[in-house]
């Protein structure tokens, strides 16, 4: 390539019907003035070529960098992703497991507290029973006592003899009404 320094060296032949001088020197100024620039641009654009070109590279570099960053980035999101999902399955299967485990506490316990009541409710009928044939032994005595006080009209040492024999009988009712309850007791006591 010519360079303005060459331009402006060269010299040239003269011949008898040539071109002025003066005004091929003035032209040839003119070109190594204009030359000069367009070197000079040219030389700019080309380090301005490769500096972009360097910087084309980088920013090729940091887009690869950044594409094998998103790559990892990726992997490692659906990696977590999948922990988090294994997770999330354990920790319901375990609510799972404990809820099913309060469930059949809880229906045990409702079983438990079902046969107490049930059990309840017999001793209450035993008693209540055992009770009411105590008291209607009891008034069915004071009946025949005061019965047989109203029709006997005698004298003291009727009265009191017979005072005395009703209450022997009454002893020997209560005496038999025990044991019946005492049979009875002994019979609810092998029911309960």
């Amino acid at each position: 390539m010519i360079t303005p320094l060459d331009i402006q060296n060269k010299e040239f032949k003269k011949s008898f019907r040539g071109y002025k001088a003066s005004e091929v020197d003035q032209f040839l100024d003119d070109i190594i003035e204009d030359y000069e620039k367009l070197y000079r641009e040219n030389i700019e654009l080309k380090d301005k070529i490769l500096m972009l070109n360097e910087q084309l590279e980088q920013y090729n570099n940091l887009e690869d960098t950044l594409k094998e960053t998103l790559v990892v980035a990726q992997g490692t999101a659906d990696e977590v992703i999948g922990a988090a999902r294994q997770k999330a399955e354990i920790i319901i299967e375990d609510a799972e497991r404990t809820s099913k485990k309060i469930i059949d506490e809880a229906n045990e316990e409702v079983r438990n507290i079902r046969k107490e009541y049930d059990y309840l409710i017999k001793e209450i009928f035993i008693f209540k029973t055992r009770y009411k044939s105590f008291i209607e032994a009891q008034l069915i005595t004071l009946d025949e006592f005061y019965s047989k006080i109203e029709k006997e009209d005698v004298n003291m040492k009727e009265c009191s003899n017979q005072w005395e024999k009703q209450e022997e009988e009454k002893e020997d009712k209560i005496d038999s009404k025990s044991e019946e309850v005492n049979i009875d007791e002994d019979i609810g006591d092998l029911g309960a």
